[in-house]
This record gives structure tokens, sequence and C-alpha cells, in this order.
């Protein structure tokens, strides 16, 4: 009988409810690593009272670090990212070596017991150890960051080494926190996720923003560096080479004459198309030329790796809504790029966009489904990332907490454009730097003044002058708006910008010809029109822009991991 060599099953399922257990009391384990996270002895409602005598294996970073009673011991501050909260542990002498433990940054991984602390100190548990299993030592006089306070400016310059801060971590906790709140809205309302194209062809005005994608200077690079090493044929040796293309292509008539055998004519022939493939090559590097490729003038794209211009996205509107077309209630979450050289604190040159598309919309279903998801990721950071909002409450906005709760909780108010000019026009306790007119784009000392002063709530401004917004907003039966409408919070002014799209074929064909731009490049967005066109609706908001309105942080480079922007690529 042979034996059953098939490996064994992977144990999926005690993975999934990994668990210790002591006298009730449940900690959960990581599934898949070797340790238990520090939220889940912290963040109980007893703050991990309850588990004291239970055996774990932790590991983190330590925050602090400090020999005591004569180096007999140390206690650490260990946090491992999993919360804002750090595990005290107490390691004695006799169970490692403590001067590697204490400074501020050294990785850990150690076992021991829960214990509960000595009456009076603040912490309701602590992990008493009784092994190292890993240590990951860090040199302090090297160590780029150290215990004292450092500004988020400073952190910039360590884009690698800043998720290791409390106020970056946080900031990365609750960036999660909405990502998943954002898809989880979605799918429960029936929306599909599409992945919309990071690179798109497009020759629409604006492209002076947009980020070109090209293979044409690698290229001239190659061709250059080429040239140099082997410079191109010169003429003679052109006309050399024609010329033992003759004297071959003679040889073999000669042949052919004297009725050679079939055996030496196939040779001669074969030397023939030799000297014959030598003399293309040769005019092939003659043609190649330093510099882009041009064509009457201009460069020459169709020599590129796409054959035509194409740049890095803007948004995936667009193209979502050919499948809002096809699909109904989808939405697209992705990052998006702009090349502004604005060093302001509210740009980046790549950010995240959440843009939900709806069939069968209007304005009005458009304005509930942006009001219904703001309020619902509000509500998702104050259920569950609560004490993150608490640290960024106390370090950065004592209003921050307040303000999500009143977002979530309030009806938010719905004007009308030229009810906001109207508006704006009447304040007398505050001058504008930017006149406001009838046709300006509300600056966002406008929408601000609007959201945090005059109504002291969200704002939804709509039915906006077409000469400010896009060519694909639904023009009103007015014939000077468009059906296009801005969610304005306080803190941060605009936050979403949406609209009913036109639907009506010579309607928008027209919009696009008024606003001087060429048709060609939106023939497939017009087919959408052509055959079936239906009734949508959809909006955009700004990702990093929800996260500085909950977070209360100022500038838009410290709340996205790797910031991009004029100057600076990191990583």
């Amino acid at each position: 009988m042979s034996e059953d060599h098939t490996p064994a099953e992977p144990p999926v399922a005690e993975l999934a409810n990994a668990t210790l257990h002591d006298g009730g009391s449940t900690v959960m384990r990581a599934q898949f690593s070797q340790r238990v996270p520090i939220r889940s002895i912290l963040c109980r409602p007893d703050g991990g009272a309850g588990l004291a005598g239970q055996k774990v294996t932790v590991g983190g970073w330590v925050k602090t670090g400090r020999e005591q009673g004569k180096g007999t011991f140390a206690f650490l501050e260990l946090n491992d990212g999993s919360c804002p909260a750090n595990l005290q542990v107490i390691v004695d002498s006799s169970v490692a070596d403590l001067g590697p433990l204490v400074p501020t940054g050294t990785c850990v991984s150690v076992s021991g017991e829960l214990k509960t602390p000595p009456e009076g100190t603040k912490q309701k548990i602590e992990l008493r150890v009784d092994k190292v299993i890993e240590l990951g030592p860090v040199d302090p006089a090297k160590y780029p960051l150290p215990k004292t306070r450092l500004t988020l400016e400073f952190l910039r310059d360590f884009v690698h080494l800043r998720p290791r801060t409390n106020t970056i971590s946080a900031v990365a906790r609750i960036r999660n926190a909405l990502a998943y709140a954002t898809h989880t809205f979605f799918q429960q309302h029936g929306f599909l996720y599409i992945h919309t194209p990071i690179i798109t062809t497009s020759d629409c005005e604006g492209a002076g923003e947009m980020f070109q994608v090209t293979t044409l200077i690698s290229e001239v690079e190659k061709v250059e560096k080429e040239l140099k090493e082997n410079p191109p044929p010169s003429e003679a040796d052109i006309e050399a080479a024609k010329l033992v293309v003759q004297e071959k292509g003679e040889a073999v008539k000669k042949l052919k004459s004297e009725k050679a055998s079939k055996e030496v004519i196939s040779a001669a022939v074969a030397v023939l198309n030799k000297a014959k493939e030598d003399l293309s090559k040769l005019e092939e590097r003659a043609k190649l030329q330093p510099g882009l490729p041009k064509k009457d003038g201009k460069i020459d794209y169709s020599r590129d790796f796409f054959a035509r211009q194409a740049f890095l996205t803007v948004s995936g509107q667009l193209q979502v809504e050919s499948f809002a077309c096809a699909l109904s209630s989808v939405y697209t979450f992705g990052p998006t790029f702009r090349a502004e050289h604005s060093h302001t604190s509210r740009h980046l040159a790549e950010f995240w966009m959440v843009e939900p598309e709806i069939a069968f919309a209007d304005l009005e279903d458009d304005m509930n489904c942006a009001e219904a998801y703001v309020k619902f990721l509000c509500q998702w950071l104050l259920d569950n990332c609560y004490d993150d909002m608490e640290f960024m409450a106390k370090n950065f906005d004592k209003g921050a907490i307040d303000r999500l709760k009143m977002v979530a909780s309030t009806p938010f108010v719905r004007i009308t454009y030229s009810e906001a000019v109207d508006v704006l026009k009447q304040v007398t306790d505050k001058k504008f730097e930017n006149k406001v007119e009838w046709g300006i784009d509300l600056a966002s000392e406008h929408e601000r003044y609007l959201t945090e002063v005059k109504y002291k709530k969200p704002v939804i401004v709509y039915n906006y002058p077409k000469g400010i917004k896009a060519f694909y907003m639904k023009l009103n039966d007015d014939g000077k708006t468009v059906a296009a409408m801005d969610v304005l919070v306080p803190k941060v002014g605009e936050l979403i910008g949406g609209s009913q799209r036109e639907e009506r074929y010579d309607v928008i064909q027209k919009r696009i010809l008024d606003m001087g731009l060429p048709l060609e490049p939106y023939e497939w967005y017009l087919d959408l029109r052509r055959y079936g066109t239906v009734k949508h609706s959809g909006f955009g908001l700004g990702f990093e822009r929800m996260i500085l309105f909950a977070t209360g942080i100022d500038n838009i480079r410290d709340v996205i991991p790797f910031p991009r922007y004029p100057g600076r690529a990191d990583l």
C-alpha cells in the first residue's frame, strides 16, 4: 500500500478563528503572522485588563525606551501600527541585553505574560517579557527620527520613515477607513467598481496641464548613443554597397546566360540577396537622425508607442460614463494627475478621485447621492476610527470630531449659484479678495464663507453659469446655466463637484464646438448619445480633500503616503 504524499491542507479555518482563550477572555491573533496585534489587547472596552495572565507574542517598534533600576530592567513603549496606543513592555536584564532594545525605532518581537500594572499607573495592562524572539536594532546617532516632536514639513524629507510617527500612522489608518467606507457605501447601493485607464489619449484643451506619456525621448537617446558608437554610413559607403549589389546581380545574370548548374546559380543568388540586405541596412542607418522625429515641422507622434499623443489621466469620468451607459450604477476610485506648477497646501500632482456615475439619474438624484456618501464617510470614522480621531482633535483640530458629527447628522443646505452670489454680495462683515459677480467661478474664500460663516454646515450650490463649467454638463432650459453642483464643507471648501451629464446628441456636439474643442477625440463619447442615450449624472470627490476635512491637517502633502508635487517625487 503506497503512502499518500499529498501535502496537508493549510489550516485556513483554524487561522480564521485564531484566538487565545483564558477564563472567558479572548484576544485575537494576527491570522497570517506569529503575533497578537496590539489593538486586540488595548482596544477592548476594559483596556486589556481582562487579559491578565495570558501568554502572548507581540511585535512592533519602540516609541520610547528607558533602562531602570540601575540597568536591571527596561520599559519599552511598543507600537505595531494597529492602533494609536502603545503597549508598555517590561524586559529584565536577565532576559536580554537591554542596550539594543531601548533606542527609539528599534523593532522587536517578544513573548511573555500580560500582567496587571501597579495601582496608580495609567496603563490597564502591560507585558512582562520572558523571551526576545527577534531584534531589528537602530543606531540612535544615525536614526533620523528622534523622540522629539517633529514638524510635518520636516517629515516630508523622510517619506519612507514617516509612517512610524504617531501622526502619519493615524492618517494612514483614517485614509484606509475612508477607502473601505467608500467601497462599502457604493457596493451596498448596487454600484459596480470599474477600473478606468491611467493612460489616456486626449487632444482636448487642458493638455498643457497633463503629464505626457512617451517613449520618444528614450528612443532618441538610444539613437544618439548608437550614432555615437557606430557613426552612420557616408554617401561613399552607400555607393560602394550599391556597386556590390550591381556586381553580384550581373554575376547572376552571367551564370544564367551560361546555363550554369542550379546549385551554382542558387549560391550566387544567395550572395546577391545578402548584398541587397546589407545595402538596405546601410540606407536605413543613413536615415537615422538625432533629435525627435518630425513631420511638417511638428513632432511626429505616429512614431510614438501608442502612435498618438498619450497622457496620464486627469479624471476617469468620461471613461466610466461608458459603463454607466450599460451597467447603470458604477464608480471608479483611482489616482489622477495634474501637471500644475502649484506649491499651495491644497494641490498635488498625483491625487485620488472617487467618481460615481448613475444612469437614469438627474441632478437632484446626484445631490442626494453625494450628500448620503459624505454623511456615510463621516459616520464611518466616528464608528470605526474614534481613537485616531481623538488624536487628531487633540493635536491638530479640536473641532474635528464635532465637525464629523455635525456633517453626519445635518441636512445639507441647497442653494442655486445665483442665490449664492446674492448672499455673498450682501456680505458686509468681510472683504473678499476676489470680487463677487454673476458669472465668476466661486473662489475658496467664497465657498468657505458660505459653509463656515453663513450657514455653518455643508452647502450644495447648483445650476452654475455654463461659461465656467465643462462641455459635458447638461444645459438648463434657461440656456445660461448648466445642471452642475458643488458640495462645500467647512475647513476645505469644495469637496465634491458633479453634474447631470448632457445626454442630447445635438446639444453636446454644439457645446464641444462652441468651446473650441475638436470633435475627433470625443467621437466615442458622442457614440454614447448616438446609440441608446440615457439621462445620467455623476460627481467626483477629491479623496485627499476628504482626509483634510476629517483630520484638520492643513497641508495635503501630509495626507497621502507618497506626495508628488513640483520638484519632489521621492521613492
